[in-house]
């Protein structure tokens, strides 16, 4: 990702051996911690240097030396011709040293005049600002006010500078102040330096009344109050400032360019983005390389990645920050296959990759889940030696983390040394993306336990993992911590409460707090259109999508997908459809795979198998496992064996690795009493590997999760369990409820009925009658997708006890009550 950062630009003073040399009464020596004491230094006459110390081949060595091991070998010269006490030499090695970053020497030669003069303290504080610690500076500084040394202006914007650097504003304002006092309040120099070290301090707006009482203005101290403004987050006050600056009469220059595209980038205007490219090619700027990649990326994160390309591919020349801009651009854009592609042209053309490079290259390894070319850039991140730096970690973290290689990421994180928050959070979320959600909840509580600072991230990653394990009770939990943290403003935050209360079943909840929140992202409303959907509440979720409509927000391809599945799953086919018709007609999204299966959903549960099929044929993508997934579902709700067939044999070409498409093109065959067709089905199971996943129910209960398989007695309640099913199942038959054994073949009757009766989620509902107190609501979770006969005999169940059931399977939420569901049955 390209970064831009516009500093002031002091000009380096001229310094002459000739002029200013002075003789102190008293020689001084160099103490960093305080001054000495008793020293005292004044100005001197003007001292005479003789022509042949000009014209001796070490002094011209030195102005031809180029580094500190070209120095140190003229260094014997000089000593060898007894030149090492003139002034020239004594200057000119302080400066040399100072340049090549060598303090220790520079002091050394220094503290070895004896009649210093000005321009020796001036360059030394020049050397240590630029070389050392603010500390060391700081104190020569003071060590030069000691020894009454006269300041010049060049003192003060050395020193303020390093100042905002470190953003010391206290010393900052001391320095401000002195410089004041030493007559330099209306140098141009001086007070474009305070204010950037003001806004370095992110203190914009003292920075603006530095800027504001300037009786004049350069190009330099506009450049630094806007970049100001464009880094301290304020990009729409920084393009304002562009057009009084031109009111003035000052022509933006390209360092103004270089720092006012990243300002258009940050409010996402691609119209004023543009305006700002039309200047730059009128002024003749768009061939210099900084520019160019500002303008890739400008155009990249205002959602023109193409014509980012566009700009790209025309530039003669490109630095390692133009590549990393085109490959973030990709990534940013979702289109991760090309950000891999432009990353392999880079190598190929030689350039080395920085660490931002391997970073934007693992997140699209990650959004692809590719481990092969993620592991790759395991391996070349060790050949650059990057494996100390903890942000590339997180980055390897994250990745094998969305490559299902979570073992890997916890192996990194394990090994990693000076672990930050971000590394935490990436563990969390990685577990929790990986469906191991005690693994991040352990990791968060372990967190807290080393003190380990949470942040905004912190909360969106572990409150997925809670909304995976629909616990009210850790909801409640975690909605506490958030608002002692003070998180309770934090949009994503408050987003990620919303979704986790919906699929916890506490969608009134959730309502509640989307009602509360001051302010909302899309994703905000997608969650709670989501959460309508998931608990069968399909009318309130195209309610809602209305009021978003109207709003500033617009709908993104996740709104419409949360929109077409929550009538798909209520049966409004026609609002489902419209939906998908405005997507595109209105908003400009082009449908992919998800929302076209979303569709055949749609007209597949309603029955309309034919028009769902003549849906598929005329998609204009080839459909995938998604679409042929939910054809074959409809199918066998109809029990159309001929459109099932061509469905699963289409996802079997696709080479799916989940064994329940198998399983419901068996069910099919079998409730057409076509055994042979089963026989072939089971066979393909066996040759493939592929098995059925084992559906399971679990019940929170007293701070632990009990779970519960079809058949099992491994519960220390067992016995209990299944003797007040046997009771349960003659109450629910007085009522009228009629086993249905269609799903269940090759058995007798009796036994197929005693299998029914030990599935999972009747196990977990009999557990939760027996330890609850009457009146309260059972909580269930199913792996899997609650078949008809349980969810049958759970509308019966919650007749003759009474009791509220809320049932959560893999897609949604089951809410029994009074004998009914409230998905209507369509689910």
């Amino acid at each position: 990702m390209m970064s831009s950062q516009v500093s002031p630009v002091t000009p380096t003073p001229i310094l002459h051996p000739i002029t200013n040399l002075s003789t102190p009464s008293t020689p001084s020596k160099l103490r960093l911690s305080s001054p000495p004491t008793g020293a005292y230094h004044s100005l001197s006459q003007r001292t005479h240097i003789p022509s042949h110390v000009y014209q001796h081949p070490s002094a011209i060595l030195l102005e031809l030396c180029t580094s500190l091991q070209e120095l140190r070998q003229i260094i014997p010269l000089i000593i060898k011709s007894g030149l090492c006490g003139e002034l020239l030499f004594q200057t000119k090695l302080v400066s040399l040293f100072c340049k090549y970053g060598s303090l220790i020497e520079a002091a050394r030669v220094f503290e070895s005049v004896v009649d210093k003069i000005d321009v020796l303290y001036h360059t030394m504080l020049k050397g240590y600002a630029k070389n050392s610690s603010l500390d060391d500076a700081f104190s020569f500084y003071c060590r030069m006010k000691y020894d009454n040394v006269e300041p010049v202006v060049y003192n003060f914007t050395y020193l303020i500078k390093i100042l905002g650097d470190n953003s010391d504003l206290r010393r900052g304002k001391e320095v401000q102040g002195q410089l004041i006092a030493s007559g330099f309040g209306l140098n141009l120099f001086a007070m474009t330096s305070v204010v950037n070290m003001y806004a370095k301090c992110r203190q914009i707006d003292e920075a603006y009344k530095m800027f504001d009482r300037m009786p004049e203005r350069d190009s330099v101290s506009w450049n630094t109050i806007i970049a100001g403004y464009a880094q301290n987050g304020h990009a729409k006050k920084a393009l304002d400032l562009i057009i009084r600056m031109q009111d003035e009469g000052q022509r933006p220059d390209s360092v103004t360019l270089v720092t006012v595209l990243p300002a258009a980038a940050d409010v996402r205007s691609l119209w004023i983005g543009k305006s700002i490219h039309a200047y730059v090619v009128r002024a003749g700027f768009d061939s210099q390389v900084n520019i160019a990649t500002a303008l890739v990326d400008m155009y990249s994160k205002c959602g023109s990645v193409g014509i980012a390309r566009l700009i790209f591919d025309r530039m003669t020349e490109r630095t390692v920050v133009s590549w990393n801009s085109m490959i973030d651009g990709y990534v940013q854009s979702e289109d991760p296959v090309e950000a891999l592609t432009i990353f392999q042209k880079m190598l190929d053309e030689g350039f080395e990759p920085t660490i931002v490079t391997i970073m934007e290259a693992l997140h699209a390894c990650g959004d692809l889940g590719d481990i092969e070319r993620g592991r790759f850039l395991h391996q070349l991140l060790d050949r650059l030696n990057f494996g100390s730096d903890v942000s590339v970690m997180n980055s390897l973290i994250s990745m094998y983390s969305k490559c299902r290689r979570v073992d890997f990421a916890a192996k990194i994180f394990e090994n990693l040394q000076g672990k930050t928050s971000v590394s935490w959070n990436a563990m969390i979320l990685g577990y929790a993306q990986n469906g191991l959600v005690n693994e991040a909840l352990n990791h968060f509580c372990e967190m807290q336990c080393q003190n380990i600072k949470m942040d905004t991230f912190t909360m969106v990653s572990v409150i997925p993992a809670l909304a995976e394990l629909s616990i009210t009770r850790q909801a409640k939990w975690i909605h506490g911590l958030v608002v002692r943290s003070c998180f309770d403003e934090n949009v994503f935050v408050m987003t990620a409460l919303v979704d986790m209360y919906a699929k916890c079943g506490a969608i009134d909840t959730a309502r509640q707090l989307f009602e509360m929140m001051g302010e909302r992202h899309v994703t905000t409303w997608n969650a709670m259109i989501d959460g309508y959907g998931t608990h069968g509440l399909g009318k309130g979720a195209v309610e809602l999508f209305n009021e978003m409509q109207k709003g500033a927000i617009k709908p993104n391809d996740v709104t419409f997908l949360c929109v077409i599945s929550a009538c798909s799953h209520s049966g409004l086919v026609d609002e489902g459809l419209k939906s998908f018709e405005s997507m595109k007609k209105d908003y400009g999204l082009e449908p992919v795979m998800d929302h076209y299966g979303a569709i055949v959903d749609l007209l597949g549960r309603a029955g309309r198998l034919d028009e769902a099929w003549e849906f598929i044929k005329k998609m204009p993508i080839e459909p995938g496992i998604t679409v042929f997934g939910a054809m074959l579902g409809a199918c066998r709700i109809y029990k159309n064996v001929e459109l099932g067939r061509k469905s699963a044999m289409r996802i079997f070409e696709l080479n799916p690795d989940d064994g329940g498409y198998h399983v419901l093109l068996s069910n099919i065959y079998a409730t057409a009493s076509m055994w042979d067709k089963v026989a072939e089905v089971r066979t393909m199971m066996g040759n493939t590997g592929l098995k059925k996943t084992p559906g399971c129910s679990l019940v929170d209960l007293g701070n632990e999760v009990h779970t519960f398989y079809s058949g099992s007695t491994l519960h220390p309640q067992s016995k209990q369990i299944y003797d007040f099913l046997e009771t349960l199942g003659d109450k629910i038959k007085a009522a009228g409820y009629v086993p249905d054994t269609n799903s269940i073949h090759d058995v007798e009757d009796d036994v197929k009925k005693q299998l029914l009766h030990s599935h999972s989620e009747k196990l977990a509902i009999s557990f939760g009658l027996l330890n609850t107190s009457p009146g309260s609501t059972i909580h269930i979770r199913k792996n899997l997708r609650v078949c008809g006969d349980c969810h049958n005999a759970t509308k019966y169940i919650s007749l003759v006890t009474g009791r509220e059931i809320m049932m959560r399977d893999m897609h949604r939420f089951h809410h029994f009550k009074n004998g009914t569901c409230s998905c209507g049955d369509y689910w």
